[in-house]
């Protein structure tokens, strides 16, 4: 959390908004978005999931992403690794081409390639591979310790301590967040043996356990873990896996974020960093269906 907290005296029109926002009174209210609570209400909604998740957010609209069963949701995520893989690696600055993941999947070596690009790609992999795995066994939750073992397996190669919340090894400090302006944001200090973020982690799980769209759960659970940064390294990838077993698990396809639209989601990202407002990356990742 930034340092000192948002000041919750300021109404729900000093959030940031993006030109033409029918929030603002600049542009007209979408028929599927319902009206926002009135200002008192408002307060209160925010100051609750400000609490429980370290965000606010205003509606969006999840109705792109479409029910498929379980068992065709885990088919259609297998089949579509190399691109859920190169997408995720290429966010993080990875130089494999897709043809590249692709190959080093089938086993064959890509010459040329960075160790650390090729170790961080097959971690992925085997993140992606196990994620099915808990899926198919009915053993995913949105549970602290379903995240440490992704991130052990995806930040292995990357972080301190990778496996676990940040403050519970050796290893103090981090979760600063370095935004695409060049700006910085610092992490929240996690306490005596992680302590803080283990707290932070239960009140999201409790407050997303009164949220019966599933949809909605797994793409809060990616906003806040990403803005909590409970681990060291791999948020986002770690994130990632948990809302794609989040909407695998309860019959949906999962969410993919396209490279393509990298600028995006860095915007989204920085405004979320920025304001605690989750409002326009929610809104983004609901647009990233995987689409048939």
């Amino acid at each position: 959390m930034v340092s000192g907290g948002p000041n919750w005296a300021r109404g729900s029109d000093e959030y940031l908004r993006r030109p033409g926002d029918w929030r603002s009174g600049t542009g007209s209210r979408p028929n599927d978005v319902p009206a926002e609570p009135q200002p008192d209400r408002r307060a209160a909604v925010d100051w609750h999931r400000h609490e429980d998740t370290g965000l606010v957010w205003g509606p969006f609209d999840v109705s792109r992403l479409k029910p498929s069963g379980v068992a065709r949701a885990r088919l259609r995520f297998r089949a579509q690794f190399p691109d859920l893989i190169w997408n995720a690696a290429a966010l993080e600055g990875n130089n494999f081409t897709l043809p590249e993941v692709r190959t080093l999947l089938d086993g064959v070596t890509v010459g040329g390639k960075k160790l650390a690009d090729e170790q961080q790609i097959l971690a992925l992999s085997q993140a992606y591979s196990r994620l099915d795995e808990l899926v198919g066994g009915g053993e995913f939750a949105l549970s602290k310790a379903v995240s440490d073992e992704i991130n052990g397996i995806v930040a292995r190669h990357e972080a301190i301590e990778a496996g676990h919340f940040r403050g519970e090894g050796r290893v103090t400090g981090g979760g600063t967040v370095r935004l695409a302006d060049g700006g910085q944001v610092p992490g929240t200090d996690p306490g005596l043996g992680g302590i803080v973020l283990v707290e932070q982690h239960q009140r999201l799980v409790v407050h997303l356990s009164k949220i019966s769209d599933p949809r909605h759960r797994a793409l809060i659970y990616f906003a806040s873990a990403t803005r909590r940064q409970f681990h060291f390294d791999g948020n986002k990838r770690t994130a990632g896996l948990m809302m794609a077993g989040e909407l695998m698990s309860t019959g949906y396809d999962v969410v993919s974020i396209p490279y393509s639209r990298k600028l995006e989601y860095n915007i989204a990202l920085d405004a979320m960093f920025t304001h605690d407002d989750a409002t326009e990356l929610l809104r983004f990742l609901s647009t990233c269906d995987v689409g048939d």
